[in-house]
């Protein structure tokens, strides 16, 4: 089934390129079906960018799935245009009233800030709390994942000695758990990340369980045992090329980045790296769509008065 987008919102034909079968509002209109409705928090800095991996992992799916792009009123992008924003994106208090089946709270490059030290912090507090009520359940993303810890269960991040970069090997700790439902028992997926969050501080929650692991990158997927909020400190999202942008990029900044682990072909970043973790992203994706919010959420999503 389709993903449900705006005409003009950039994405489309890059998806429809990739034999992505999107729908626009016009045909959809026309279905007598009730889609799901995914709010996206997108913090990222290259918007468009992330807008496309998103929308990529969500169309793989038998659910007509409609998006609606959130952007913080408290803080300016610097890397997006204003018309774009304005064009697709909205803000909390235009939406504040409204119910949503699943949400999405993207990373941000904030990670070397202490939390109440992101500009945005407070207006983020106050769409996490109001998801507790007004959102089935909601994906936390890399440093999302890390912010919803910290203020749903107090749980802290740590800085680590060099960032993490790269694609890694993660093992399953329990199967039985729909959200890893026809996961491989070990399997790959990228992270980019300056912080982490540790295990002994997620098992001071019962609330909380672990899914997956990795020994090299630590964990990786976490969520609640009722399946409201799920946290992924990795970016199984990611497009082929994304690290290797985020690589090139530092190094025109002088930041002298390690090369991502396990990406380059010999490690080599004149090769084109291989993808290795594109059917996990997609799987993990419609796992959270079809058991966390499709077959939870109500058919009627009431707005308030």
């Amino acid at each position: 089934m389709p993903i449900k987008i705006q005409k003009d919102l950039p994405a489309k034909a890059i998806l429809e390129s990739e034999n992505i079968f999107v729908m626009d509002e016009d045909r959809a209109l026309s279905q007598d079906i009730r889609p799901l409705e995914i709010l996206i928090l997108n913090l990222m800095p290259i918007k468009e960018d992330t807008e496309t991996q998103l929308l990529r992992a969500l169309s793989n799916t038998p659910l007509q799935v409609d998006c609606t792009f959130l952007m913080m009123s408290t803080h300016v992008s610097k890397n997006t245009s204003r018309s774009h924003l304005n064009k697709f994106y909205v803000c909390f208090q235009d939406i504040k009233k409204m119910r949503y089946d699943g949400m999405i709270i993207t990373g941000a490059p904030v990670e070397n800030l202490e939390f109440t030290d992101v500009n945005y912090w407070k207006e983020l507090e106050m769409i996490m709390e109001w998801s507790k009520t007004h959102v089935t359940s909601t994906m936390h993303i890399c440093w999302g994942a890390q912010a919803g810890l910290y203020y749903h269960y107090g749980i802290p991040k740590y800085p680590r000695q060099e960032k993490l970069s790269g694609i890694y090997k993660h093992r399953v700790l329990n199967r039985k758990i729909p959200l890893v439902r026809s996961f491989n028992d070990t399997f790959m997926a990228p992270h980019s990340r300056f912080t982490e969050v540790r295990r002994e501080d997620i098992e001071k929650h019962p609330e909380l369980v672990i899914v997956a692991e990795s020994d090299e990158a630590g964990i990786f997927l976490v969520m609640s045992r009722d399946g409201k909020h799920i946290f992924v400190q990795g970016h199984p999202e990611y497009d082929r090329m994304t690290l290797n942008n985020e690589y090139h990029r530092d190094l025109g900044k002088g930041m002298n980045p390690i090369i991502p682990c396990h990406y380059y072909p010999d490690d080599d970043p004149n090769e084109t790296p291989i993808l290795s973790w594109r059917n996990t992203g997609n799987t993990l994706y419609s796992n959270w769509l079809n058991f966390y919010v499709y077959q939870i959420t109500p058919y009627l999503l009431e707005a308030e008065d």
